[in-house]
């Protein structure tokens, strides 16, 4: 049988790419040689008799997954469902009363109670009626706090290798009942059976095969998008392997920094990982693609990184030959492609700092100040120029966006700084060069908001859109009360108390909305 080649979309993170995007998508895996689409669903597909289970999240409905299974079967490509059944079900949790009796702690089920399994086994039984594979990804990763709250109280203290196993099995016997072959992430149980406090900490793998007892018919997922160190990868293999199960790997092409892709960094990591796991024996791979806080960044940026995957899992590293079969294949030169991951390297010397962070640095709080150098606006304004010479169809959209985008940040980057230099020396004229500037950057958000909604309605359902309008609404109506603010300074000589506040040297790495916007307490979108 022909090992998996797959890739996996993140339909859980606001984003579910709408039924005829996904067949694009499918056809152009199959057209680089792919076999398999994964659809990673926490919530967001339909059960019968749960009307709130992924309620007003854009959930696919029965027919939908059936339409979209029959077009990839049409073309060779197996669609597997990539659900959680035990972590990572938050949204489930939100509705007062519906499910809070199978909530363990955090987003976590409550393993051992009979509800859980008779939602889980409707999940699967839905999907099994939907779908024409026995394949199906069930989850159970991050689930750190498993039977430290609700279980803890009716069972009191376990070792929690034991409960997540005892679960598992549970989970495993109604796969089994159904005719599914489950496969899981593996971290958890790695981590809990080394006793070690992360997946990718050194620990005594010998622990494991103490504790390896899972189910037969379970395969393992073995996860990494971040290490360039053959080593690791060697060594992490080799501890999925003792629990001696099948192994695949998941890889990932990064779409989760925010709105832009990093091609390059999927390139390096996809490189290494793939090597060790091709002299490891793995039985297959697919490449992730994350849509972490808020799902912003189309899949379709990383179509260089899923090239390059393929061709690297079928021996291939010649990447001139790589680069023109890109071309072949799309119509796109593999070099105007890179330029989309150039939204977040501000000329190489600013690789921490994200278009995300740009965009949402509040030009009073100054928080990410410290990453932007006076350079910087002429950088995006480049950029922004490359982007609109690039001839993108059928992409040309996207790269609509991002060209609005890198022109939007040309104007943004270094507003607040200057605002800031202008106010700190008393400097009046250079206050009316900021404030000459601050009605062209509320008119290039305005420019970027309308290509950012309509790439994003071309690809996915509407639901989730929400969370962009409040986020790029929040945006103006803060530039607008800061244009007030720097007004009455310059009319009245008002005291700007945020701009008497210092810049200090160290800000937060993170790249989420709410750890970008303010370090007060602004909740989460």
């Amino acid at each position: 049988m022909e090992k998996m080649l797959g890739a996996m979309l993140d339909c859980s993170r606001n984003a579910v790419i709408r039924v005829d995007k996904a067949k694009e998508f499918a056809l152009a895996l199959h057209r680089m040689g792919y076999n398999t689409l994964l659809l990673y669903m926490e919530d967001t597909y339909e059960i019968e008799g749960h009307p709130y289970f992924g309620h007003l999240r854009g959930r696919y409905s029965q027919e939908e997954l059936r339409e979209l299974d029959g077009y990839c079967r049409s073309i060779g490509i197996e669609l597997i469902p990539c659900i959680q059944t035990l972590g990572h079900l938050a949204r489930i949790f939100q509705w007062e009363g519906v499910y809070t009796d199978i909530n363990d702690c955090d987003a976590i089920l409550l393993a051992g109670e009979e509800k859980t399994y008779d939602l889980i086994r409707a999940m699967l039984t839905n999907l099994k009626a939907c779908l024409s594979t026995d394949k199906i990804h069930i989850g159970m990763d991050e689930a750190a706090r498993v039977g430290l709250g609700r279980y803890r109280t009716l069972h009191g203290d376990r070792d929690r290798f034991d409960i997540i196993n005892e679960h598992l099995h549970r989970v495993c016997d109604i796969a089994k009942e159904l005719g599914l072959e489950p496969m899981i992430w593996s971290d958890m149980f790695c981590q809990l059976a080394m006793s070690i406090n992360h997946f990718y900490m050194d620990g005594d793998p010998e622990k494991i095969k103490e504790k390896a007892a899972l189910p037969e018919n379970v395969a393992l997922v073995y996860w990494d998008y971040y290490h360039l160190n053959p080593e690791h990868y060697e060594r992490q293999l080799q501890i999925n392997k003792i629990f001696n199960r099948p192994v695949y790997f998941a890889g990932g092409a990064w779409t989760w920094g925010g709105f832009a892709p990093d091609n390059r960094f999927s390139i390096k990591t996809t490189e290494v990982a793939l090597d060790r796991c091709r002299e490891s024996g793995i039985d297959g791979f697919f490449i992730t693609m994350w849509g972490d806080d808020g799902g912003e960044c189309s899949p379709f940026a990383v179509l260089p990184s899923l090239l390059y995957a393929a061709e690297v899992y079928r021996g291939n590293k010649d990447i001139d030959a790589i680069k023109a079969k890109f071309e072949d294949l799309f119509g796109l030169s593999w070099e105007d492609f890179m330029l989309l991951d150039d939204l977040d390297l501000a000329g190489e010397r600013h690789r921490r700092s994200s278009s995300k962070q740009m965009l949402y640095n509040d030009p009073l709080m100054g928080l990410h100040d410290g990453r932007i150098t006076p350079d910087m606006s002429d950088y995006y304004r480049n950029l922004a120029a490359r982007l609109r010479q690039v001839q993108a169809d059928p992409h040309g959209l996207m790269f609509t966006q991002y060209a609005d985008l890198a022109e939007l940040l040309s104007l943004k980057a270094t507003i607040g700084i200057r605002a800031r230099a202008a106010y700190t020396a008393d400097d009046r004229e250079a206050m009316a060069q900021v404030l000459e500037d601050y009605p062209k950057l509320l008119t290039s958000l305005e420019k970027f908001y309308d290509t950012f909604r309509r790439r994003w309605m071309a690809d996915n359902k509407p639901f989730g859109f929400e969370v962009q309008d409040a986020r790029l609404g929040g945006l103006r109506q803060r530039l607008e009360h800061c244009l007030r603010r720097l007004q009455e300074w310059q009319e009245k000589g008002t005291p700007i108390a945020e701009l008497e506040e210092p810049v200090l040297e160290k800000s937060n790495n993170r790249r989420d909305w709410s750890a970008v916007f303010t370090v007060g307490s602004s909740g989460t979108f």
